[in-house]
Formats: structure tokens, sequence, C-alpha cells
């Protein structure tokens, strides 16, 4: 006879799920596994609200499993950890963002590439195992994907990195664009733009924010230290700026035109695409060749990657732009973020607002 649920996942947890793609969130009971010999049991603290937990729980993407309990910017404190855990003890303030599979397969693979692995198991919303994200009192993965978190950022401002940070951290270091001196754009000045830019200066490197709304140059050149801002709309400026980037990095997820950004770019320059529009983009071959430029993308990033790029924000003191709300206005903040109304991320309050009701 096989195990039952109850056997399988015995410890009772709180969390807020959907039910159906009208996304609508609410109170849920629950359980999670034990604590495994390699296993790491966390209370959450806080959890960012990303972007694609408005996609998932609406099943914008068509691959929507319920009920759900979104969330992958988990940041919390250790209460629990098995017999074989070497990386943390109780008590230490800990991180998890979009993988806590318990599959080790990565082991034997590229740690860098591991996001890409077949057998990758995603935070909340996994098809390989059923998993349930971080709105949520408490989480439990294996040691292997948990993030060791710096005694100096904090915890509420750090959590969005774990999704915004790494999704920006990787691709400027892959794609080579964290060269001190080069000059990158950043298309959109959202959650990820605004930590894309920050992330840019640390590196040296000279930024370009590219918006289609005016009202953000301020934002972007006197708050963030961006040096230049162009309105993509604008045709004299963009003419003006034809062939002066090495890279660009676009994170906006809404329809738009790519002919535009790759005439910004240098001979061999780099567009890397890191929003995810739910229609395709148009890409005509030629402004491709002229010039021997590349289109490219990238998801998310490795744990060891993902450990490098926390390490690397508190050393620079980058955090998030966000606004702190108590779990009952994620509906409200769904709404808001729909219509784009953040700067520029929600963060949960979940320690102190999530109450068994």
């Amino acid at each position: 006879m096989g195990s039952s649920p109850e056997t399988e996942h015995p410890v009772k947890a709180l969390g807020y799920a959907a039910r159906d793609p009208s996304g609508v969130l609410s109170t849920i009971n629950f359980s999670r596994r034990e604590t495994g010999d390699e296993d790491v049991r966390f209370k959450v603290l806080y959890c960012g609200v990303c972007h694609s937990d408005l996609h998932s729980i609406k099943n914008d993407w068509l691959n929507a499993k319920y009920p759900m309990i979104p969330g992958h910017e988990i940041v919390g404190v250790v209460t629990e950890v098995g017999s074989k855990v070497k990386k943390v003890k109780v008590g230490d303030k800990v991180g998890v963002g979009c993988m806590v599979g318990s599959c080790r397969s990565c082991d034997q693979c590229d740690a860098d590439q591991e996001q890409y692995c077949s057998k990758m198991v995603q935070t909340y919303n996994s098809h390989a195992d059923v998993t349930y994200g971080g709105y949520s009192d408490h989480m439990v993965c294996n040691e292997h994907f948990i993030i060791s978190w710096p005694e100096d950022l904090p915890l509420d401002g750090g959590a969005p990195l774990l999704c915004a940070g790494i999704t920006v951290y990787s691709p400027m270091r892959y794609y080579g664009l964290d060269k001190p001196g080069m000059h990158v754009g950043v298309v959109g000045l959202g959650g990820l733009g605004h930590v894309g830019v920050m992330f840019l200066k640390a590196f040296g490197v000279k930024v370009t924010v590219i918006s289609t709304n005016p009202n953000k140059k301020e934002e972007a050149v006197s708050k963030l230290g961006a040096d230049s801002f162009l309105v993509s709309r604008d045709q004299t400026q963009m003419q003006a700026a034809v062939g002066t980037m090495d890279g660009i990095i676009d994170t906006v997820s809404a329809d738009h035109p790519l002919t535009p950004l790759i005439s910004l770019l240098k001979p061999n320059g780099k567009l890397v695409l890191v929003g995810a529009p739910t229609k395709p983009h148009e890409l005509p071959a030629f402004p491709l060749l002229a010039g021997r430029k590349l289109v490219g993308g990238s998801l998310i990033g490795g744990i060891k990657e993902t450990q490098e790029m926390i390490d690397f924000a508190a050393k620079h003191k980058i955090t998030a732009a966000i606004e702190l709300i108590p779990i009952d206005y994620i509906n409200t903040a769904m709404e808001r973020l729909q219509k784009s109304d953040v700067r520029y991320r929600f963060v949960i309050d979940i320690a102190n607002t999530l109450k068994s009701t």
C-alpha cells in the first residue's frame, strides 16, 4: 500500500492560494513534508511579489496547477535542519528563489546552468512534484537550494533580488556586459529594470535607461544613477543614439518592437531579453546581419550565481525599491501590479500579517 498524503506531508502550514484563473487569493490550510536529512525548514519573514506570480495565478502561460500558492522571492529564519545539513544552522537568515528542487542531479551539471535542467523543480506550480511557494508561513527545501543571507543586507528590500536581481545579474555576467567602461542600455524601469541599473553602475558600466515614459527620467538619473535616458518614442533621441551601445538588457514584458533597439547597438552588440511578452516578437534578419549583432535571452540563474549576486548586492548596498504590504492586501496589490502601479516591487510582510482565521 502506498503512502498517504498525510504521511508524506504531515507538517501543517498556512498560506494564500489561488483556486482558479480568476487569480483571487485567499487563505488555505495545507501541509509540507517533514524535514529530511538534507533539508532546511525556515519561517518565512518576507516574500516579494513578482509579475510572474500574476501571470501564473491567472494562467496566462496555460500551465497553472490549482490550488496555487505563489511566491519565489522568499527570505526567513531557519527553524530546523536535517542531520546532514552543513550549509546553515538554526537561527540563520536564508533566502530561496525560483528553485527548491529535491533533485541533486545538478551536482553533475554545470552549476550555472541548473536553471535549464529538465529535472528542475520550481518553487511553486511545479508539475514534476507538487510545490507551494512563499505566500505561506514556512518553507522546507533541500539545503543545496538555500541562499545564505549576508548580515548587512536588509531582508525586505533584499527579497526581490532572489528573482528580479538574479534575472538581470546573470545575463550581465554571462554575456560579458559587466566590464567597466562599457555602455549598456536598460529597457524598462520597472521591477527588473531599476535593479539592473544599480547592478550595472556597481560594475562600473555606463548606463542608459530606455523607456516609453519621459516622466521616469528624474528617477532613472537622479535616484538610480543612470548616465542618460532615452524616450523610445522620440525618434530624434533614438536616432542620435544609433550605434552607441555595447549591449542592452530588455526587461519589458509588454509587446514592443525590437528593431529600434537593435539599431542602438554597436557592431557585435548584444540585445538580451529577460522580459517575457505573451505575444511573439518580430525579429527581422537584416538589422542583425548588419554589424553581426546578437539577440539572446536569459532566465534566472543557478544557485552558485544567485549566492554570488546576493553577496555582491550586500557589498554594494543594492536593494530593491519596495512597498511593504500585509498579506490581506495581496489582491489589491495584484490589481495594481497589472496596471504597473508600484515603484517598484511589492513585498509581503508574511511573519507579521499571515494569521490563521
